[in-house]
This record gives structure tokens, sequence and C-alpha cells, in this order.
């Protein structure tokens, strides 16, 4: 799939530079730094989230644990 993404020269000759560095397009720097890019800012998934509570009690039994102090 093609995207458009806008970059100043000085980013454009950047790249160059590392594409002709590495001996690669251009266009597979540009990959390799998107999916880079990815794996360092990857959002935890729901269930990572509910780890949190995975020591706890069960729900039920903390929910009437809770509501029996009233």
């Amino acid at each position: 799939m093609r995207i458009l993404v806008d970059a100043n020269e000085a980013q454009v000759a950047a790249l160059d530079d590392l594409a002709k560095l590495e001996q690669r397009p251009r266009a597979a720097v540009i990959r390799a730094a998107i999916d880079d890019y990815l794996a360092r800012h990857r959002r935890k998934g729901v269930q990572e989230a509910f780890g949190l509570w995975a020591d706890g009690p069960d729900g039920l039994e903390f929910q009437e644990k809770l509501r029996s102090e009233w």
C-alpha cells in the first residue's frame, strides 16, 4: 500500500544518506523506521491490563465484601 508523507528537505537528505550507507532503497529505510517506531510505541493490550487484578480476590467476592460493609 502506498501512503503520502510530507518530509522537509533535511529529512529527505538524511534518508537518502542512510539509504546510500546501507545500500538499500529509501522506501526500505522508511519502512524499517516505521516498524521500529510502531514496536517502541505499541500500546499494551487489554489482556495485560486485566493482569493487574490477577492476584486479587474474585471480583464477585470483592464486590459482596464491599457491599457487606454498608
